[in-house]
């Protein structure tokens, strides 16, 4: 057409690569081929005509999160007579009609990433893994942390759930791990932590993570609760994490490990084979992170607690075994994610594992039966009903013996033996080998013979022969060092 405001008909057709008659045909009407035909009609009756502004959009909206799929079985369960096969028709007839009078949705902003400002922690499950620890199922949860300008990651095994104590000790291993600080840190608001508890307890809470954070001079923020995209950075990193240790278990063969330690190193050996291929990005980060105070700062919780006549003490639910020696006293016990610390004064008395609720809120026990052995034998028939008569077994074979020995003997009798098993164990120091030949014995259809098991590992300590020591005179001395002497001299 431009070529034809300087050129008739037949010049511009020419120079345009075209045939006279097209030029022709253009200059009468400029239209395109396909702006002259006519849009096809329907050719077959509109199915959802009588139903989709009478009914499917009133649904659309007075419910605007309503899946297609349930309007759809509505719709059949109203007119039987409507064919299954209008879903799709009313899918794409449903996604067309949001599109134009749909409700606004939440915009994803992209960040740009500066390095050494910002520093994120999350918590994600792995309970789904099948992880097993000596055979039996391993609950727990997995700290992230994460870099989001370098990719640095740190992962630390948690038991419980999140927790004030499992966010300090897993932060803090991160910066020490790393080198540095950022100058930003942002969690998830810790939404399990504060869940159902009162106002003062929630103030508690974030007083102490903000004096975590002042403490390694970093500023806290927290994402809005529930909007899990503005933690994007970390969150779409616990789905790679993940499955490089799904990967990796799968490698290995099984998912069992010998002890939790053993689990650790396993998640560490994964993260660092991660860092390490963002090594140089890493080692630039850490140039712009802020340098570490001179120690850590607190990564427990401590609480007070008296030992009662039952030889423990209650905390949490849970009902700990200690020392006999020790009711009656206070003492300062330091909880951590997987064990408690207990203190009298200053001196750590001793370690005990960290015990969890049930999940029905039900209390549990953490029993050593080290503690008790001692009592239990003036007082064997209190294994019978004892409350955490199960929990007390350090080994599933002692449990057995109990239940083989309750079948055929008398209670009485029973409790006794059980006890003095137990007693064995404690006295000869061979619980693991006891309880190998328990199961040897119970899996032959016997019952154990305390006799000749205490005959087996060990003879009975107070069958011992005495042994006097007749103390050595001192002149016998000082005549070995006179002929030391004489043998100098000569």
């Amino acid at each position: 057409m431009k070529l034809r405001q300087d050129h008739p008909i037949e010049v511009a057709a020419a120079k345009a690569d075209l045939s006279r008659a097209t030029g022709y045909r253009i200059a009468q009407d400029a239209r395109l081929p396909s702006q002259k035909t006519h849009p096809r009609a329907r050719r077959r009756p509109d199915p959802l005509e009588s139903i989709f502004d009478a009914e499917v959009v009133p649904l659309l909206k007075e419910a605007p999160g309503l899946r297609p799929v349930a309007i759809f079985d509505e719709m059949l369960r109203r007119h039987p007579e409507l064919s299954p096969g209008i879903r799709r028709t009313l899918e794409r007839r449903i996604r067309a009609w949001r599109a134009v009078n749909g409700a606004e949705q939440d915009v994803i902003f992209r960040q740009v990433h500066e390095p050494g400002r910002l520093g994120l922690s999350d918590f994600t499950d792995l309970s789904g893994l099948g992880v097993t620890i000596a055979g039996q199922p391993l609950a727990h949860m997995l700290y992230h942390f994460r870099l989001p300008w370098s990719g640095f990651e740190h992962a630390h095994v948690i038991l419980g759930g999140e927790s004030f104590v499992a966010l300090a000790e897993g932060l803090q291993n991160a910066l020490w791990s790393v080198g540095g600080t950022p100058h930003q840190h942002r969690s998830d608001s810790l939404s399990a932590a504060f869940r159902n508890l009162d106002a003062e307890a929630t103030s508690d809470l974030t007083r102490r993570y903000d004096a975590l954070c002042a403490h390694y001079r970093m500023t806290p923020t927290r994402n809005n609760r529930g909007v899990a995209h503005e933690n994007g950075a970390i969150e779409s990193a616990h789905g790679h994490l993940k499955a490089a240790i799904r990967d990796a278990l799968l490698i290995r063969g099984t998912a069992d490990f010998a002890d939790l330690v053993g689990y650790r190193a396993f998640i560490d050996e994964i993260v660092g084979r991660r860092n390490a291929a963002q090594g140089k990005r890493i080692a630039a980060e850490r140039a712009c992170l802020q340098a570490l105070p001179a120690r850590r700062t607190t990564d427990f919780e401590e609480v007070i607690v008296t030992v009662t006549s039952t030889g423990g003490f209650t905390l949490r639910k849970v009902f700990y075994t200690v020392p006999s020696r020790l009711i009656g006293h206070r003492l300062r016990v330091r909880l951590y994610d997987d064990r408690l610390e207990v203190f009298m004064g200053g001196t750590l008395m001793l370690t005990l594992p960290r015990g969890r609720a049930q999940p029905g809120g039900r209390h549990d026990q953490v029993v050593n039966y080290h503690h008790v052995i001692h009592a239990l034998r003036k007082k064997p028939m209190a294994l019978l009903n004892l409350v955490y008569r199960d929990k007390l077994s350090p080994r599933p074979a002692y449990r057995r013996a109990f239940e083989a020995l309750v079948a055929q003997l008398p209670e009485k009798l029973a409790c006794r033996i059980t006890v003095e098993l137990l007693a064995l164990a404690h006295d000869r120091g061979c619980e693991r080998e006891l309880a190998e030949e328990l199961d040897r014995v119970l899996d032959g259809g016997l019952i154990p013979d305390l006799v000749a098991l205490r005959r087996m590992f060990g003879p009975d300590p107070a069958d011992l022969p005495t042994v006097s020591v007749l103390q050595v005179g001192l002149d016998s001395y000082d005549a070995l060092v006179a002929t030391a002497g004489m043998g100098e001299t000569a």
